[in-house]
Formats: C-alpha cells, structure tokens, sequence
C-alpha cells in the first residue's frame, strides 16, 4: 500500500482520499478511524467541562439517568442520552451491547462466553462488560466479519 501526503494552504480544505480495487473491512476501518478522528466531544468532569476526542472512548454507560463517556482514565457526564450516542456513533464503530452499554468496538480486545448465552467483551483497557444475550448474534456477526 502507498501513502501519500500533500501540504496545502487551509484547514478547511483538508482531506482524505482513499483508492482502492475493493472496499473491504480493513478499508472501512481506515474509513471510520478517520471520520471520528477530530470529532471531539465535551463531558462533566469533577464539576468541570473538558473537551475529549471521540477515539479515546472505550464505552458509554448509562446509570441511574445519566450518562458517562469511559475514556483510558476518566470517565466523563455526558449531556446527551445513550439512544442518542448509539445513533450518532454507530458507522464509528460504536454498537449497543445492553441496556445501560454502548461499547467502542476499535477498543475491544476480544470476546468470551459467560453464562446463560451472555458474552463478555474484554477492553484494551483491561475492563470487562457483559453483552446482554440479545446482542451478542449482532456483535458476533460484526466482530466475525472482521469489522472490528
């Protein structure tokens, strides 16, 4: 593969072009690294607003109605509901793996079975979170596919 960079005069005219002989799962991870590269969002964080890049995120989780954005060591209060993330971030890689999760599946080192037909998804950050039985067929299946 050859990489190529080309300096130009303003921000507003930056961008990426990708050409290749067919669109596969490693093209499409190049696709979504680079869409949520530079999307930046903003979270509560010891009663201060902090800006944050979108791919430092490991999940989102819901709890007691709020809602947190899990990054390597912080965790952020997000003002913005978990149905809304998922539904903003999901071409990014985000997918819901149960009620209160929606996982950074670039940040998920593997998957293992646990009880009653749960999976349990094992981060790159060392943390551990249940995928509900009725979302483990979609993360398999995007996961298997090699999307991840």
């Amino acid at each position: 593969m050859k990489v190529s960079i080309k300096q130009i005069g303003e921000k507003k005219d930056e961008q990426v072009i990708i050409e290749c002989v067919a669109v596969t799962a490693e093209i499409e991870r190049i696709q979504s690294f680079v869409l949520a590269n530079g999307t930046i969002l903003t979270g509560l964080f010891e009663e201060r607003m902090y800006q944050f890049p979108l791919e430092e995120v490991y999940y989102f989780e819901a709890v007691d109605e709020r809602v947190f954005a899990y990054t390597k060591g912080k965790s952020y209060e997000m003002k913005i509901r978990l149905y809304e993330l998922e539904s903003a971030f999901s071409e990014h890689y985000f997918v819901r793996c149960s009620k209160s999760f929606v996982l950074n599946l670039m940040k998920l080192e593997s998957l293992s079975p646990a009880l009653n037909g749960r999976f349990c998804a094992h981060m790159k950050n060392g943390e551990k979170i249940i995928i509900s039985r009725q979302y483990v067929p979609h993360i398999k299946q995007i996961v298997l596919r090699g999307k991840a």
